[in-house]
């Protein structure tokens, strides 16, 4: 950067999903797809709260889910639909570091809580005469204890070491939300520590939760395949499906987007996987959890019945 030209940014502008018109999704696409992810996750959120019969740990664990796809396309969403409306697609620094900070809170919430919901799996299929006690209500408040704080204390050392840059003139970040990486693109100052502070809490973050998952999940097919009878089986598997398709869908396109080789990584796929993890995946995860659950299915049955009379 030229010497001397060092006015500090104190706002930025949002390019928006991508500068290509082949890749822009129309507003009405984005206004469904996050009426849908309230809708869906407010809708589990509610059925798990009021319903009797669904006051189990597997529903405890899909209720904090639910909150978590919320807030982080609540973190993402309304933002960006405004900047379809209006010309100026402009964010001041302060709500582009809340903006970063609600996103890793809720992304980072949702590695560790797929994790927690895997290993309750594993306990009630691999365990099921010791299920009540290892996964205890005390045990089940103090993995979502863990997993908010956690996730909070990480956002915070994140997003200090990314706005502790200083951040000079140029004021374009090439996303439709503020992220690391377009953020850190636009800093003047050397930017390797927060660039290993993220790699380092990134990679640790996605090995620990898949390592859970993964050995979890070996350990569960392992037993459903000594089950005699054929029903059983398949009653086993079927209480796994959809856990199986959220975590193969959300760590999928994480990993997608990470391990792409340098010379093929591009930003304009960069952002249409980030709509994928923050706004798409919200919005699935409900349906993946309810539409093959017959507790769900029965649990909005009488919820509306009872809301009739």
């Amino acid at each position: 950067m030229a010497n001397g030209n060092f006015t500090r940014v104190t706002e930025s502008i949002l390019i928006g999903v991508s500068e290509r018109l082949d890749l822009q999704i129309p507003l009405f696409v984005f206004l469904v797809i996050y009426g849908l992810t309230v809708t869906g996750n407010l809708s589990i959120i509610t059925l798990t709260s009021v319903d009797s019969r669904l006051q189990t740990r597997m529903y405890f664990f899909l209720r904090h889910l639910a909150i978590i796809n919320l807030g982080n396309s609540a973190v993402i969403a309304p933002k960006m639909l405004i900047n379809f409306l209006v010309k100026k697609h402009t964010t001041s620094f302060y709500e582009c570091a809340i903006q970063l900070g609600g996103f890793l809170v809720f992304i980072v919430a949702e590695i560790f809580m797929l994790a927690v919901m895997a290993y309750d799996h594993y306990v009630a299929i691999c365990n099921p005469l010791l299920y009540l006690v290892v996964v205890s209500r005390r045990v089940c408040f103090l993995l979502v204890s863990l997993t908010y704080l956690y996730s909070f204390s990480t956002s915070i050392v994140t997003s200090f070491s990314v706005f502790s840059m200083a951040y000079c003139s140029f004021n374009v970040i090439n996303h439709f939300y503020c992220d690391v990486v377009p953020l850190l693109a636009l800093s003047c100052s050397n930017t390797s520590f927060p660039e290993t502070v993220v790699f380092i809490s990134a990679s640790t973050n996605l090995m620990f939760s898949i390592t859970v998952v993964v050995t979890s999940y070996f350990n569960i097919i392992l037993s459903i395949l000594r089950i005699c009878s054929s029903e059983g089986r398949k009653r086993a598997f079927s209480t796994c499906t959809s856990h199986m398709t959220a975590v193969s869908v959300f760590f999928g396109t994480l990993l997608f987007m990470y391990l792409q080789p340098r010379n093929n990584h591009s930003l304009e796929t960069d952002k249409m996987a980030s709509v994928f993890y923050t706004l798409v995946i919200p919005m699935l995860n409900p349906m993946i959890y309810s539409l093959r659950n017959k507790d769900v299915k029965a649990a909005l049955k009488r919820f509306l019945t009872n809301s009739c009379c």
